[in-house]
């Protein structure tokens, strides 16, 4: 047997083991887990059917992918939502603060509306105001 066939015996055989081990682990690690493969294969999928620019959202895909391998993805909690929602609030000027909160905060005036995927959540709150006074034309 010469070198280079004993090393093409080695590597298919490592190769056959490493591809028996990961069909072996296969089934105790979810399909949808965040990184996986099933997982991107969906995200791409998904990339076909939204209103976003295709190698955007690849991008984001393979984004996503990237950092669930290192474990930095996270679902926050409604309280985080609320709360990175109020900060975007105070980011608007002075006069819009109190009625971008009124909107967050929800209520009897506000209606919520449409999704992420349908290209963003639109919520509006009617604020009533009192008839002015007509002014008669000069």
């Amino acid at each position: 047997m010469t070198t280079h066939s004993l090393r093409s015996t080695v590597s298919t055989a490592a190769l056959v083991a490493f591809g028996g081990f990961f069909m072996a682990c296969a089934p105790l690690a979810s399909a949808q887990a965040p990184g996986s493969d099933a997982r991107m294969q969906k995200e791409r999928a998904t990339c076909d059917g939204v209103q976003q620019d295709r190698a955007a959202c690849l991008r984001e895909a393979g984004a996503a992918r990237q950092e669930a391998g290192r474990h930095g993805l996270t679902t926050p909690g409604a309280e985080r939502e609320d709360a990175n929602a109020l900060a975007r609030c105070r980011e608007q000027p002075v006069a819009d603060r109190a009625d971008c909160e009124a909107r967050i905060r929800g209520g009897a005036r506000t209606s919520t509306e449409g999704s992420v995927m349908g290209g963003g959540v639109i919520r509006e709150t009617v604020t009533p105001l009192p008839p002015q006074p007509v002014q008669p034309a000069r």
